[in-house]
């Protein structure tokens, strides 16, 4: 596929990605027209309107009116939730019967430079504070249809393959379209829609090879939303407060989750970590899988030790990570430890041209 075919993908993707991570106020009006519309489309008339600040308020909040069929805890069964999803996928196989033979390719080439990319950004940003908001496990597919990617592929083919929607497809389209770009997320009763704010602050990085973005944030919450409810985010992973705001090796010791553990390690400094928790360097040698670094073996904990290595690879900025990998205590060599993260032996590990 053609060079400028893929760079018109990518500016699309990057302009429906700012959309979807947008912390301006929400457009209200724009917002319940195009609610409104979705809500006539499936027969039903308009309804009230229950604005939230976050979606924590959203689903604790049971708006004037509902019914008590119609609690957040049984949204599967909710009959408007599910006519909007037979509206989507009615509105997929038009759109899909479209597009030509001669365009498929193309098409292939938009879902793998727009749509894929777009739905892991808005797993690992706009879904985290749904999960945390949620009290009990977050059942995704109850949210798909609201998702910003599936609208950003048929708008790439159109812009970029020249696919030709008729005036009812694009109107339909277009009021999710509008929806989606105009608020947070929508919880559509039968007689009343809860939709929230979006968020006022959104701090992420980039970490795929097509654009894709995920929550970071080193000194704050990533997320926060104007009621005060935030939520911290380590390079993707969602850690308490604490591991952003005071780091510190007892709580770190007494941290039972491995992942939040390493996150809070990474954000105090593996140098910090080492030295504030006294560790006892057990032996160090020069990488063979990594030129002009060091292996460096740690006690950590009993039946534990820690392998402190460089990353092989220069991270998006400039630098070369160092980080830590958890290993057996029947390891007493830097070159056996990190043989066995990458299940070799010594002697192979230190035959690999270059670690990444």
């Amino acid at each position: 596929m053609s060079d400028p075919v893929q760079r018109e993908a990518a500016i699309i993707r990057e302009q429906w990605l700012g959309q979807a991570l947008s912390t301006l106020p929400a457009d209200r009006p724009a917002a319940e027209a195009a609610i409104s519309g979705l809500y006539r489309l499936i027969g039903l008339p308009p309804p009230r309107f229950h604005w939230v600040a976050s979606p924590a308020a959203a689903l604790s909040t049971v708006p004037p009116g509902a019914q008590t069929r119609e609690s957040v805890e049984r949204m599967a069964a909710w009959p408007a939730r599910g006519r909007f999803e037979a509206l989507v996928r009615e509105l997929f196989r038009e759109l899909d019967a479209r597009i030509r033979p001669a365009r498929q390719p193309i098409d292939r080439l938009i879902q793998q430079q727009v749509q894929f990319p777009l739905n892991r950004s808005i797993s690992a940003t706009l879904v985290p504070p749904l999960r945390a908001a949620h009290t009990g496990p977050l059942h995704e597919s109850l949210y798909w249809h609201q998702h910003i990617a599936w609208i950003a592929r048929y708008d790439a083919l159109r812009r970029v393959a020249g696919v030709a929607f008729t005036g009812p497809q694009l109107e339909r389209l277009g009021l999710w379209a509008t929806a989606a770009a105009s608020c947070g997320w929508w919880w559509p009763r039968e007689s009343v829609c809860v939709v929230s704010e979006r968020p006022v602050t959104v701090h992420t990085e980039m970490w795929g090879e097509a654009g894709e973005v995920r929550l970071h944030c080193a000194d704050g919450p990533a997320v926060r939303y104007a009621d005060g409810w935030d939520l911290h985010s380590w390079h993707g992973t969602q850690v308490p407060p604490w591991v952003i705001t005071d780091p510190d090796v007892r709580r770190i010791a007494d941290e039972a989750n491995v992942e939040v553990r390493r996150c809070a390690i990474e954000r105090l400094g593996w140098a910090a970590y080492i030295e504030q928790a006294g560790l006892r360097l057990v032996a160090s040698a020069p990488d063979p899988g990594n030129p002009g670094s060091e292996l460096r073996l740690y006690d950590m904990r009993r039946g534990t030790r820690v392998l402190l290595a460089v990353n092989g690879s220069v991270e998006r900025d400039g630098r070369r990570r160092r980080y830590g990998l958890t290993v057996p205590a029947f390891l007493h060599d830097p070159i056996d430890a990190a043989g066995w993260t990458y299940g070799l032996s010594a002697a192979q590990y230190s035959r690999l041209l270059r670690r990444t």
